[in-house]
């Protein structure tokens, strides 16, 4: 029960300050593994991601994006939007091959990649257009389950203070507490919240 309105908050909250909409049968954990009683339900078509991590300053957070890297409240994302002014949170969608991307309506695509070499740590970044991912970077993997958590080939994600402007840098998990030399990281979940009106735009990199 406590679960459940911890899932109705989070939904009165994304609905009231983004205008996305968590559907009625969106990911709720029932007894049986399942959304709807029968089956999963299908990842949605466009999202955002939110952090959950109870009593801590992330929960309910938004991914954003900017300068080719993933945070958590940042004050502007500063991106570049085609029909209305850019939102506080970045909007995503999911390929066939399990690729991450950006949502944009033009040609160019911004992709998201994680690093979980010893040299990246769990890095998570995003290029753009023909720019390659690094060495050990890794595009495909991403998958959303049927309570609409997304992992990386079953790896969450790290979440850590003093980043840019306030904020906190967005991490694969790749087996390290602080990665990079940063300190009281928190492990997060993150959950698809579909957005019915995606924002087309363009994140700085």
């Amino acid at each position: 029960m406590q679960f459940t309105n911890t899932l109705a908050v989070a939904a009165s909250f994304i609905a009231a300050v983004s205008g996305a909409t968590l559907p009625s049968h969106i990911y709720s954990r029932q007894n049986n593994g399942t959304t709807n009683g029968t089956a999963p339900a299908a990842p949605p078509a466009h999202f955002q991601l939110m952090a959950l991590r109870s009593a801590s300053p992330v929960h309910f957070s938004r991914f954003q994006a900017a300068k080719s890297s993933v945070f958590l409240q940042l004050p502007s994302q500063n991106a570049t939007c085609d029909d209305r002014e850019a939102d506080d949170a970045a909007t995503f969608y999911l390929s066939e091959e399990g690729g991450l991307y950006l949502y944009a309506a033009s040609a160019t695509p911004q992709q998201l990649y994680a690093d979980r070499s010893g040299m990246g740590q769990g890095k998570l970044g995003y290029t753009t257009g023909a720019q390659p991912a690094p060495r050990n970077g890794e595009r495909t993997g991403f998958t959303i389950d049927q309570y609409g958590d997304l992992t990386l080939e079953g790896a969450g994600f790290l979440a850590c203070p003093n980043s840019i402007e306030g904020s906190w840098s967005v991490w694969v998990s790749a087996g390290i507490a602080n990665p990079a030399g940063n300190t009281d990281c928190l492990g997060v979940s993150v959950r698809a919240v579909e957005v019915a009106e995606p924002n087309s735009c363009t994140y700085t990199f």
